[in-house]
């Protein structure tokens, strides 16, 4: 089990998913039967609020000495024990004494005891009894007839608005139910309190009929009260929800985290930076992941590290032997004097020159893979773009003289970057733009608060949608308009994409909306001065 837990991501991830849903079902068994504590604590003071509001009411209106007098009366009807005591008296808590202030009544059961204050008095009536029964009810409303029979009948409404009825709606009647016995008839006409029961909710109502009167006091229905209410289960189900979702986002971000680490490492080598490794911190799935990129990084590193030096290798081993070949020919082409073999002669001179050329381009390539990306080991100073654009014409301009070179009017951009790799990029694109451009070239330059922009435009054939990512790549040429024939070794444009990856930038390449051939794009961010 140990060895599992430990080898599986996935499986501790269901585990800890499992515990999660059994805490939750824990808190929420938990809420809800804190949430029944308080219902039932509700209930109960809910269902002793009518009789102890109808004693304190009539203790407030009468003087103390005849206080004992209806106590007495009120513990014959209600069977309860009463007592009326100051509440400086009485040790309650903080919380009680606010309920006691705002009139409602304190409830404890096992036995029995309420509490409620007299209005507008400092003492409390306190009732104990050892459950609640038929003889409360019945008592309750005994006690609520003879007081309405002592006020003049208009004002029996506002007399019953005057009481906290709690759980026992009450209202007058003036004619009887229609679903009456001709027994419950009797009982009320004998001055019994008689019960009505519901069979639909299971609630019960008590009716009484006023003594020496045609009114009836109806009480009711007062409900069971088992349910519990929507008002407490959608915030019990709300909890349990927003708990469950914390604990599965808690769970879900350690395991993102680690996997965001292995895109960041990808993006990164992807980018150039072959010294990029995950950190490993455990052996289950995600750990070997993160070993097994390691590995192949580190095999993609020794690769391309051993690429480049055998290139290095091959274009310095190469440098001789053509350097021998062309001293050579200088020597066989100063010892004859005929035309043909001077002309076979300056033919090997140029072989040599585009030979030597692209030994050269293989070398920057090579010397380029090997710089680390964003400018790490480049050596940055202020460059005038401005002053190097005009360098770069006046080194091509003589070169192509039927093509006209020009740099539009604009501000003086100063940008930080590495000058000779800068100018070879810029250098690359205007080469490459003569060659295939007919009678115009146009370099462009762009100050923007977060990169300097520089746009090299042609008026030449153009390159179709579908090649514009082909041609960055090394020894690419295209197969119709950019052929073979008119030069280059398909380095030119990868080495321009290398110098924009190592400054932090890119370069890219759409149509010209002026010439209408290629246009070429460096994007080279700003960076700040050091210190």
């Amino acid at each position: 089990m140990r060895q599992l837990l430990s080898h599986s991501s996935f499986f501790k991830f269901y585990l800890l998913l499992g515990l999660a849903l059994c805490a939750v079902l824990l808190i929420a068994l938990g809420g809800r039967s804190f949430i029944e504590q308080v219902r039932r604590e509700d209930y109960r003071e809910q269902l002793v609020a009518l009789p102890m509001s109808l004693m304190t009411h009539q203790l407030g209106e009468v003087s103390e000495d005849e206080r004992g007098l209806l106590i007495g009366r009120f513990t014959e009807r209600l069977g309860m024990q009463l007592t009326l005591r100051r509440i400086s008296e009485v040790k309650l808590g903080y919380f009680a004494s606010k309920r006691i202030e705002r009139g409602s009544v304190l409830v404890t059961d096992d036995p029995w005891r309420l509490r409620q204050r007299v209005p507008g008095d400092e003492w409390l009536l306190e009732a104990s009894l050892p459950a609640w029964s038929e003889r409360q009810w019945q008592g309750s409303m005994l006690l609520l007839g003879e007081w309405l029979t002592t006020l003049p009948t208009e004002e029996h409404e506002a007399a019953l608005a005057t009481l906290r009825s709690g759980s026992w709606p009450l209202s007058l009647l003036h004619t009887l139910p229609d679903h009456l016995t001709s027994k419950q008839q009797g009982q009320l006409a004998m001055g019994n309190v008689i019960t009505l029961l519901s069979s639909e909710k299971l609630s019960i109502s008590l009716l009484y009929q006023l003594p020496n009167s045609s009114t009836w006091l109806l009480a009711g229905p007062i409900t069971r009260g088992d349910t519990l209410p929507m008002n407490l289960q959608l915030p019990l189900l709300l909890g349990a929800m927003a708990v469950l979702c914390l604990i599965i986002y808690l769970i879900m971000r350690r395991i993102e985290t680690r996997m965001a680490r292995l895109e960041l490492a990808a993006t990164r080598i992807a980018s150039g930076r072959l010294e990029t490794r995950v950190k490993v911190e455990s052996d289950d799935s995600l750990g070997r992941l993160g070993m097994a990129f390691n590995g192949m990084a580190s095999q993609v590193q020794t690769l391309l590290r051993g690429q480049q030096e055998m290139i290095r290798a091959v274009s310095h081993e190469l440098r001789t032997p053509v350097a021998r070949i062309r001293f050579a020919v200088q020597m066989v082409e100063d010892m004859t004097d005929q035309p043909a073999i001077r002309r076979q002669l300056q033919g090997i001179d140029a072989d040599i020159a585009e030979l030597d050329e692209l030994v050269d381009e293989i070398l920057t390539y090579a010397r380029l893979g090997g710089e680390t990306v964003n400018g790490a080991e480049l050596e940055m100073a202020l460059v005038d773009c401005r002053a190097m654009a005009e360098r770069v014409i006046d080194t091509l301009a003589p070169l192509h003289e039927g093509l006209t070179i020009e740099l539009t009017d604009g501000p003086d951009i100063e940008l930080l970057a590495e000058p000779r790799y800068l100018q070879r990029a810029l250098q690359n694109l205007v080469s490459n733009a003569c060659r295939y451009g007919k009678k115009h070239i146009t370099i462009r330059l762009w100050s923007e608060a977060q990169l300097v922009r520089i746009d090299v435009e042609d008026d030449g054939p153009g390159i179709p949608a579908d090649a514009r990512v082909e041609v960055f790549k090394p020894f690419t040429r295209l197969d119709d308009s950019r052929a073979r024939s008119l030069g280059g070794y398909g380095l030119g444009l990868s080495i321009v994409q290398k110098i924009m990856a190592g400054h932090g930038g890119s370069v890219t390449v759409d149509t010209s909306p002026t010439l209408g051939g290629a246009r070429f794009t460096l994007l080279v961010p700003r960076r700040e001065p050091l210190a």
